[in-house]
């Protein structure tokens, strides 16, 4: 089992590869240094973790050989020429760490810009640019949040618009950063095409440290991930497939006994994302958890959650309760485990730590940063028993047919009502299938006195919607980004974009609480914060399955506070 003992030691080897860097201690001389090592900087440069005094500072060495460790220069500046350094000094890259740094620069100015690069004997770093958190009274605070970047299925062009956004403030990662899977596994039937095949070093799925590690080297490589990564600060959170896909405490679905030990894959997959990733190793007592906060300047608050990893009980599946030789289900056993009060996916550390979080802030905006859809999403439970994912969109479209006829004030016959009527989760991953548990934190958050906007990932697709309580009370709003380059719903549903944009209609009709979605384009979404609104932009991509692309469309929707 992957036990806390094992989390610590993780955690501890990560915690001693990071240098603070404070007023004091960060004036220094090169001349002074040691003699700086010969390496490259292939893999960029990157912010991360923000705060109003401080920040990560992150890149990678490529030595020349495998040295135990080495010597890297790093500077930070107030302009991008790097006229007024501010802070400056060595740190080591060492190959205990695969040669990634980690700088926690502190004791800076709020809401300020500042610059940063790393030196070698025989390189020099592309520049990068971060921004502290806001101090109070801030008029605006904008946020890109993206998550689900298959490398071999397109090209990152979401990275690359998202990097040119004005007055970022940071960019918020929910996870799938990277994909397990091996050359001919998911979503890689167009990698040849795009020149995008894994490397024949790093061509299987992975388990090992060294696996993920090259998975991450790979990733990092792209420049228009470096693009985003050197544009603004990042905050991340795991999903499952930096392990493997849908992972839960102990498991995974992509995972089975002849594949070795889980707790030791998911190890090596964390100590990956800690090594790789700007982001800022626990304080004080080394623990598992990457839950966290971001305070912007007392107007939004930003706590990101692991649904993943610290908590989450095995995902229900339709199969285990329909009897394989008649195809009933076993309704009544379902819904019986389905409601049970102690299914999780926060667990009740994390969720007494977000109630805490919410109760103590003042903030306006209170956002959740989070992986899986938390609305219901419920669909006509005879969807479900289509015999191929071809005849999902037809059965939709004449159940919104009848949907739309209820809601003009026809009458139907008590068979279609049954029809619309019998509905069930459709995606028992996500937070419909711990229904309990989301009403526990809706309580929390109700107890607050705080609406929440809860972000999230996962699917691939966009979607907006209420988020109500089992009494039909609001609690907030959701906003879901889609995916930067894995494919969403037009391809198991094998749907054009005309049948996508009718079916994403016709969502809306059938699914009570939710607003609008987009079924069938890859993109990113923007989330800009003022005292009196909440605006959301979702950004379509033309095409990431071509070099030259465009901006497909824009959908945008503004809450007040």
């Amino acid at each position: 089992m992957f036990s806390r003992r094992d989390f610590l030691r993780v955690s501890s080897l990560l915690g001693g590869g990071v240098v603070l860097s404070t007023a004091l201690s960060g004036r220094s001389v090169l001349a002074q240094q040691p003699a700086l090592s010969a390496a490259t900087f292939a893999h960029g440069v990157a912010s991360g973790d923000p705060l109003s005094d401080g920040m990560i500072l992150w890149t990678r060495a490529t030595p020349d050989g495998a040295p135990t460790s080495l010597t890297l220069f790093w500077e930070l500046a107030l302009d991008d020429a790097f006229r007024e350094v501010l802070r400056s000094g060595t740190v080591e890259a060492t190959v205990e760490r695969d040669y990634t740094v980690k700088i926690d620069v502190r004791e800076l100015e709020p809401g300020e810009t500042y610059y940063y690069r790393f030196r070698s004997a025989s390189a020099e770093s592309g520049v990068g640019r971060a921004r502290t958190l806001p101090a109070a009274g801030v008029a605006a605070v904008k946020l890109a949040v993206l998550s689900c970047s298959n490398y071999p299925a397109g090209y990152f062009h979401a990275y690359r618009e998202a990097s040119r956004l004005d007055d970022l403030d940071a960019f918020v990662h929910l996870g799938d950063y990277i994909y397990e899977y091996g050359a001919n596994g998911y979503a890689t039937e167009r990698a040849q095409a795009l020149g995008r095949l894994l490397p024949d070093s790093n061509a299987g799925e992975l388990y090992t440290l060294d696996d993920y590690r090259r998975r991450y080297a790979l990733y990092r490589s792209d420049e228009d991930l470096q693009a985003m990564h050197a544009a603004a600060p990042c905050i991340a959170v795991w999903d499952d497939h930096e392990v493997a896909n849908d992972t839960w405490r102990e498991g995974a679905e992509n995972h089975s006994p002849d594949e070795g030990d889980f707790d030791a894959r998911k190890l090596a997959a964390v100590q990956a994302w800690h090594e790789w990733l700007p982001v800022r190793p626990p304080a004080g007592v080394p623990s598992e958890q990457i839950y966290r906060s971001f305070d912007f300047g007392g107007l939004l608050a930003l706590h990101m959650l692991d649904t993943r990893i610290i908590a989450r009980d095995r995902q229900l599946d339709y199969a285990d309760y329909r009897d394989p030789e008649t195809g009933q289900m076993d309704a009544e056993g379902f819904s019986a485990d389905l409601s049970r009060a102690d299914r999780s996916l926060l667990g009740d550390s994390q969720l007494a730590w977000l109630g805490a979080q919410l109760a103590g802030s003042d903030a306006t905006w209170q956002v959740l940063g989070q992986q899986v859809l938390m609305g219901r999403m419920f669909m006509p439970a005879e969807v479900l028993g289509a015999e191929s994912y071809r005849d999902i969109p037809a059965r939709l479209e004449a159940l919104a047919v009848l949907k739309s006829r209820l809601l003009a004030g026809e009458s139907l016959s008590q068979q279609d009502l049954a029809r619309l009527q019998r509905v069930t989760p459709y995606n028992l991953d996500a937070w419909d299938g711990y229904p309990a548990e989301r009403e526990k934190l809706y309580a929390v958050a109700q107890q607050s006195g705080k609406q929440i906007v809860s972000l999230a990932g996962d699917t691939h697709n966009a979607w907006h919607s209420r988020l109500t309580d089992r009494n039909g009370n609001a609690v907030g709003v959701e906003l879901a980004t889609s995916s930067v380059t894995s494919p969403g719903m037009e391809v198991y549903f094998q749907m054009n974009a005309d049948t996508a944009a009718r079916l994403a209609e016709g969502l809306t009709l059938l699914i009570d609480d939710l607003q609008y979605c987009n079924l069938h384009q890859r993109g990113y979404l923007t989330v800009t914060a003022t005292a009196s609104d909440l605006q959301a932009e979702w950004t379509f991509i033309d095409s990431v399955h071509t070099r030259d692309y465009r901006i497909a469309g824009v959908h945008r929707e503004v809450f007040t506070a």
